[in-house]
């Protein structure tokens, strides 16, 4: 239970205010001895391999002393708060549960440096030259420990504190989280480059705040605010967004905590003031503090029929609890909790703490003494607690007091701001340390020396990896420039003299300090979309050609399918639905089967559906010249002339075909010249003359057949096929003549992707020009597929 209630706070803060205007000036001389022989600093270490410095408020003010030996002036800090000390414990919370965390840092750890700031400015700034000098007496510019691995600080709770605090970290570059000043005056990115929050400032509150009011509609508003610069510098900014936004104040009040004098006439002034007020809702702005929650309590007899609207400070604060029924029913801004409080692991860790557990915690001991009663063993402590607390009593306590039970450890509105910035500050470490491993390994160690460097006696700077000496003409040995390894050299030592190649296999990185594997080109089933897209094309339309084929099959003995040479058509198709296939076998990486497989696959298939068009041609012509009476024509028909036709003219493309695969044969290639850092894995055609053999001929019997069906396209029949044969081939030539060029100027995976676009499309317009226009017929005009309409259409 704590020792404190509201009227002992009250004449704690009445002695703290008549202490505070005479601090050199103490009446006590022995008690004043006492205090000096219990001067010391809060302060608290873990090494690590990497420091995190931290200025904390725990204790509330500081009141300075002079010594009464050599007139010096101390600094002794005063009235520890538990809140406070629960943000050092989330501090310490964090440090450990990272350190037990091996995945975090694998072969470090994190230690910290933290002293208390006390609340005041000029405290906070010894703290924090003390943190960079490793000293108990700072030492500016300077270093007594060596090497030490001050990775950022944390701190501090005011804007009073922090403020000077960025002003010495920023001369020194040193990054700061600050989990509480709210001064507009830190967002200058120009003054402070490496300040951080993790609290909103106080422009942010303020728009809030007008949003709020707004909210409700509420424009007409009291103001109070402390005699303090976080008072005045509140009010300024809440009258400039007050009047943009149309809410006006019907007044304000400034209160002096620390006018004693007048203290009855100006509260019963103030009350006054309340009573003729015609508004229901007041502002607060200013620092709380315990002497505010005092001041309050006297007018809340009169302020308890108002709506107070708080801070962010307000609504965190712990001090709120001392007038309950004064700030009851009011309205402020709170900061979510980011981490769960109630963790099972958090509260094992909070119940831990202890006096026994960490006897050198001189703040632990100084918040059981306040909170627990628990004596001391050092007698001037138990003195000066007599001193300044004689309506309480120390004992001997028992050991089973726990934290938990101070007023306020683990109060509901907690905000682990501190939890926040360590946690920020950690993650940016670690990405920093995992940046720096990545480039190369030594440069990981710039995280951690620190040390601000040794003189420097060059004439040009060091070479670093990557690059190499290049003398300057008419100078000295000494002093050189620095070139940039050429392409597909590195260097990999400081200064180095020359670059080295890479082996064929390996190229630069972009550094050029390391040779690494060379990136693999070839058009593979899943790289990109193209690879998904033509796979998925070949599919779709070997489907439409093996539904075509089962259409024909079904309708085999109609008169259109009859017409013109059916087996000619069922050999088309399958030599068609082959070509779509072939594609497959250009796809992945090549290997020197599957080079052979593609050119003779598609070039026989190709030789095979084109022999088919020109034989059907061939009947076209001949059945028209048959039906003359008398021709000698009649002779040639039938399925004799046509199976020859096919199989003469596809020998002759297998022979040139195995006539290529004997003498030289396709075979894989490792191209390592066309593009820097890529190894295009590709097919070597091996025999341009055979490529262009198995290109020639095909295209040749394309012509023939254009010529033949051209020649034949106005031929009386009812299913001519002479005008939809030249169309076809009229396409077919279109596509692999325009396939030459394209294929002479790409290279790599581009180079098998117009291939496939010259098979699937002139495979396509086979399929389209040829079958499309009998599919029509068969599905959707079926009167015309009778032996009536073919005979009354022949002349």
């Amino acid at each position: 239970m704590a020792p404190y209630n509201l009227k002992l706070l009250i004449s704690l803060m009445l002695l703290w205010t008549r202490t505070y205007r005479a601090e050199f000036q103490h009446k006590n001389l022995a008690c004043q001895l006492v205090i000096m022989k219990l001067y010391e600093e809060y302060e608290y270490i873990q090494e690590g391999d990497i420091m995190i410095g931290g200025v904390l408020t725990v204790n509330s003010y500081v009141r300075l002393l002079e010594h009464p030996e050599d007139n010096s002036i101390r600094m002794l800090c005063m009235e520890i708060v538990p809140e406070h000390y629960r943000q050092f414990i989330d501090f310490h919370y964090f440090i450990e549960q990272t350190n037990n965390n091996r995945a975090f840092f694998p072969n470090l750890t994190l230690g910290y440096h933290i002293y208390d700031s006390c609340g005041d400015p000029r405290k906070a700034v010894r703290s924090v030259l003390q943190i960079l000098s490793g000293t108990r007496e700072p030492v500016p510019n300077y270093s007594c420990v060596g090497k030490r691995n001050i990775a950022g600080f944390i701190g501090d709770l005011t804007s009073e504190t922090t403020v000077p605090i960025a002003q010495i970290l920023t001369l020194y570059g040193y990054s700061q989280i600050s989990y509480g000043a709210t001064d507009p005056l830190l967002r200058d990115r120009a003054a402070f480059p490496y300040f951080f929050r993790t609290v909103q400032s106080d422009h942010h509150h303020c728009y809030l705040l007008t949003e709020l009011l707004k909210h409700f509609g509420w424009t007409w508003v009291g103001v109070i605010r402390f005699d303090d610069d976080a008072g005045d510098r509140e009010f300024q900014l809440l009258t400039k967004y007050f009047s943009n936004y149309g809410i006006c104040i019907e007044f304000s009040i400034k209160i002096n905590i620390y006018n004693i004098q007048s203290r009855e006439h100006i509260i019963n002034k103030h009350k006054e003031q309340f009573q003729k007020s015609t508004t229901s809702v007041i502002v607060l702005c200013g620092t709380v503090s315990a002497a505010v929650i005092v001041e309050f309590s006297l007018l809340k007899d009169v302020l308890k029929e108002k709506t107070l609207v708080l801070a962010t400070s307000w609504a965190a604060k712990h001090i709120m609890n001392f007038a309950t029924d004064l700030v009851n029913g009011s309205l402020g801004f709170m900061q979510r909790s980011l981490y769960e409080l109630n963790s099972p692991e958090l509260k094992a860790f909070l119940a831990s703490i202890h006096p026994s557990k960490y006897p050198k915690d001189k703040l632990l001991e100084d918040l059981w003494m306040q909170y627990h009663l628990c004596s001391s063993s050092n007698e001037y402590k138990n003195k000066l607690f007599k001193y300044l607390y004689p309506q309480s009593s120390l004992y001997n306590c028992t050991g089973e007091e726990r934290i938990q039970d101070i007023w306020n450890i683990a109060n509901a509105l907690h905000s682990p701001r501190v939890h926040l910035a360590v946690t920020l500050l950690s993650q940016a470490m670690y990405k920093m340390h995992m940046s720096l491993s990545k480039l190369s390994p030594k440069l990981d160690n710039i995280i951690y020396d620190y040390r601000y460097q040794k003189p420097r006696a060059q004439c040009s700077a060091n070479c670093p990896t990557g690059f190499r000496k290049a003398s300057k003409p008419g100078t000295h040995s000494c002093c050189y420039g620095c070139a940039q390894c050429s392409e597909g050299e590195i260097s990999n030592v400081t200064d180095s003299e020359s670059c080295i190649r890479c082996p064929d296999m390996e190229w630069p990185n972009e550094q050029r300090n390391q040779c690494i594997a060379r990136t693999e080109e070839f058009l593979s089933y899943t790289n990109d979309v193209i690879s998904i897209f033509l796979p998925s094309l070949s599919v779709v339309l070997y489907l439409c050609t093996v539904l075509i084929l089962a259409i024909f099959i079904k309708y085999r003995d109609s008169p259109i399918v009859r017409a013109n040479n059916r087996s000619l058509s069922f050999l088309l198709l399958v030599s068609i639905k082959l070509s779509f296939l072939s594609v497959f076998l250009f796809l992945g990486r090549p290997v020197d089967i599957t080079c052979m497989l593609r050119i003779i696959t598609f070039g026989i298939t190709f030789s095979i559906a084109v022999s088919s068009l020109l034989a059907k041609t061939i009947m076209v012509c001949v059945a028209f010249k048959a039906t003359k009476p008398g021709s000698s024509w009649r002779k040639w028909l039938g399925v004799k002339l046509s199976n020859s036709v096919v199989l003469f003219c596809s020998s002759i493309q297998i022979i040139i075909c195995m006539t290529w695969l004997a003498i030289s044969p396709p075979f894989q290639e490792l191209d390592i010249h066309t593009s820097p850092g890529t190894i295009i894995i590709q097919c070597n055609e091996g025999s341009a003359i055979g490529f262009y053999s198995v290109i020639g001929y095909m295209g040749l019997l394309a012509a023939v057949s254009f010529v033949l069906a051209f020649l034949a396209r106005s031929l009386p029949d009812s299913f001519n096929e002479a005008k939809y044969i030249t169309f076809s081939m009229l396409l077919f030539c279109s596509v692999w003549i325009t396939m030459i060029p394209a294929y002479l100027s790409t290279k790599g995976k581009n180079t098998v992707c117009v291939e496939i676009f010259a098979i699937l499309t002139s495979s396509a317009g086979l399929l389209a020009s040829i079958f499309l226009p009998k599919c029509y017929i068969i599905l959707y005009r079926p009167e015309m597929n009778t032996r009536t309409f073919v005979f009354a259409n022949k002349i």
